[in-house]
């Protein structure tokens, strides 16, 4: 059991090092640059906390 234990916590780590090199490699080398302009035009980059307030109030 403990080397299943061993094994398991070696590729935790592993996938680890592998989101953070790919978080790097996306977002602050410029890879992909269509991604960015993809995410600004959802508007999942900009706070649209105050927008959904107003629509609550609007609506009671």
């Amino acid at each position: 059991m403990k080397t299943f234990e061993r094994i398991l916590i070696k590729v935790v780590i592993i996938q680890f090092l592998f989101l953070l090199f790919t978080q790097f490699f996306l977002h602050k080398l410029n890879a992909f640059p269509e991604l960015k302009e993809i995410t600004q035009y959802e508007g999942v980059t900009e706070n649209n906390f105050s927008e959904l307030l107003e629509t609550f109030k609007g609506n009671y």
